[in-house]
């Protein structure tokens, strides 16, 4: 298992100082598993390529990190880094990521995670199918009452100073809510991913609702 970890240190040394830190703030926003913690990002920030490594798979251990950092790797547009790092995962033509029998549940500061359920659910953050947001845009419109919480998160980071003004300005939320999704298929994943966390975070119920439908 420890080339896992020598190819997740490689792929990170290869990044420029820039893009190393395009990373960790990409890997602050990508979705988890809902009671998956989070690498605390005060240390995150500080963090080289290779204390970056070893927090990664201390935290979700080999294989999960080794998911979560392809993932991100491929959200920044590098594909090819991610494919490599993914191939040291496979253990034969086609095979799937093998999970150890001991892995049991990973402990972390947001509460226990599997390590299965974390691997499958990177997995499938792979455009699969249209993202939640873009599933259930007519009901966000019409149902989202908190947008002012939803654009604060979103500001500068998916938003432009114009684009948050220009919401901002429309005279109800569902108006607000039209603009806002008018400048969604310039988006990222990541992007999609900071609007439904704030949408979790400002409208729990409506979100679970639309999860179940």
């Amino acid at each position: 298992m420890g080339d896992v970890r020598e190819a997740i240190l490689e792929a990170l040394e290869n990044l420029t100082p820039e893009e190393l830190k395009k990373f960790k703030q990409k890997l602050l926003w990508v979705q988890l598993p809902e009671g998956c913690g989070r690498l605390p990002r005060g240390t995150l920030q500080s963090m080289d390529a290779l204390d970056l490594t070893d927090k990664l798979v201390c935290f979700y251990l080999e294989d999960p990190a080794a998911q979560l950092t392809a993932t991100v790797l491929r959200d920044m547009g590098m594909q090819q880094t991610a494919e490599r790092l993914q191939r040291t995962l496979r253990r034969g033509p086609g095979a799937q990521p093998a999970a150890p029998a001991d892995w049991g549940q990973l402990r972390s500061p947001g509460g226990p995670c599997g390590a299965g359920e974390l691997t499958r659910a990177l997995s499938s953050l792979a455009p699969a199918g249209p993202h939640f947001v873009d599933r259930h845009r007519a009901a966000l419109i019409s149902r989202v009452t908190a947008v002012g919480p939803v654009l604060d998160a979103l500001y500068a980071h998916a938003l432009t100073d114009e684009q948050y003004e220009e919401v901002r300005a429309e005279a109800t939320n569902p108006a607000r809510m039209r603009k806002l999704f008018s400048f969604a298929p310039a988006w990222n994943l990541t992007c999609k991913d900071r609007l439904l966390q704030a949408l979790r975070d400002t409208q729990p119920y409506l979100v679970e609702e639309l999860e179940r439908s």
